[in-house]
Order: structure tokens, then sequence, then C-alpha cells
């Protein structure tokens, strides 16, 4: 059966007679609720299911959360919701590389475009996080990961953003470093590439790189497209797993509780 939490006054009494209390405020989204659409969770375990949508809730997603056992189910029941802001495809242990969920997280990206397919998964590996990037997903965040960052991870992909867990992504270049010499930085990019390479690892849209650097968005298409090419990747995930290579870890302090961790897009 599907399951219906909405942000609304009364769901947050239920939570504060069943928990205690209700927290406050987290990255100002509970000022912020729009009712009007919705966070579908996909999960065929009804018991997580549930249990992750009101938690979604209790942490300030500001979305009603429809929990549904498969994409079939809401499509069934999906005139009486709300639009879908953004899809939480929960597989637990199974893995991205299985050629059937790699087409399920597909399928969903390709439907909902360009409403964000996010991954939440038991198996935190960088293999298994670019296998659903390149499927289509805009994040993927371990079940580890505490549920503010899940509610920040959710809106930064709404927001056109891109996030990857930060361990995954310091284990990989640790290891690769291991194996061979890190390859030389100097005189491979001017000043405004490196900030532009910056801003890119930390899964920011090119709109945002453009405010934030003070530069038209054509300008930093024409960089990223500069960098790509000097690095030899083929998309922007690529940009920022081979710069890591090559430039110190600048965001790791973003790896504090309740903070967006380092990304990739």
């Amino acid at each position: 059966m599907p399951s219906v939490a909405r942000p609304d006054a009364n769901t947050a009494l239920d939570f504060d007679s069943l928990h205690g209390s209700v927290p406050e405020e987290i990255g100002g989204t509970r000022d912020k609720l729009e009712t009007d659409s919705a966070l579908l969770v996909l999960d065929s375990r009804a018991l997580d299911r549930e249990c992750l949508a009101q938690c979604l809730v209790l942490h300030g997603v500001g979305l009603d959360v429809l929990a549904f056992g498969s994409v079939d189910e809401w499509r069934k029941a999906k005139d009486l919701h709300p639009p879908v802001a953004a899809i939480l495809l929960n597989i637990g242990s199974r893995k991205v590389t299985d050629p059937t969920i790699a087409a399920d997280i597909a399928q969903l990206a390709t439907e909902f475009s360009p409403k964000p397919v996010v991954v939440l998964s038991d198996i935190d590996e960088l293999t298994q996080i670019l296998k659903a990037l390149e499927c289509g997903a805009r994040g993927y965040i371990p079940s580890a990961t505490a549920f503010e960052v899940c509610v920040k991870a959710i809106n930064l992909a709404r927001a056109g953003g891109i996030f990857v867990p930060a361990s995954s992504v310091l284990a990989r270049t640790a290891t690769d470093a291991r194996e061979e010499a890190a390859r030389p930085a100097v005189g491979m990019f001017t000043q405004r590439q490196e900030e532009v390479i910056q801003e890119l690892r930390r899964g920011k849209a090119n709109k945002i790189i453009a405010y934030e650097l003070n530069l038209h968005e054509s300008t930093v298409k024409v960089h990223i497209r500069n960098i790509m090419k000097k690095l030899g990747a083929t998309n922007r995930t690529e940009v920022a797993y081979k710069a890591s290579q090559i430039f110190s870890v600048k965001v790791g302090a973003l790896d504090q509780p309740g903070l967006p961790q380092p990304r990739s897009c």
C-alpha cells in the first residue's frame, strides 16, 4: 500500500507526540514548504519506504512525500497526488551495475526528465556511483548518510546540482595516488579555469558558477569545454574526478555532519 507524508502542522504534531520534539529549521526548508509538489519515494519494502517517507518530512524536506512500491503503483494513483518534483529510488543492497537496476534508473530518468532522480543505496562504492550518474541519476546517497544531508542532497538535485558522497571520491583518489604519481598541474590551467574546476567539484550548475565567479554563463561553458579537452574528459563527472587527482582537496570541510558533501557533475 502506498503512503503519503505531508509537511503540514498536523503531521508535525503527530511526530511531536511520538518522538518528543520536532527538530529546528534545517537549511531553511521548514519556512519554504512546497505542498503543491511531491517527492516520490520508490522502494519495494513497505516498512522501509514508510519510515523513510516520514523521516524525510520530519527533517524538513519541504514536500509532500509519496511512498510507493514501484513506479507502476504510482502511475495508477498519480492523478490523486501533487505533481512529482523529484524521485528518490531506494535500491537497498542491490548494485547499480546490475543491468536490471541500471535499466530502472535510466527509465526513471527519461520518464521524469527534467525532474531529478536520486539513488539511495547501502553500497558506498565509486563504481556504483559513476554507473548511477551514467544512467541519468542526479545524485547518489549512501544509506549511512545523515537525514539532514540526505535532505540537502535532494534539494541540491532539484536546484540543478549533482550529489555524490565525499568518502567514495576521496577513497578512490587515495587509491589511485598510491598506484601512480600525481600528474603536475603547474601551467596546465589558467587561474580562472582552476576556479571553475573547484566549483565543478562541488557539483555546482553553470548558472551558479557564473554568479559566484562573476562571469557570463556562456563564458563558463567555454571554460568547461577547454578544461574537458585538457583533461581528456568526456563529461563533467570525469572532469571532477580527474581534477581530484591533480588538485589538493579543498572541500573537506563539507564532510562535516549537516553539510552537503563534495559533489561532482
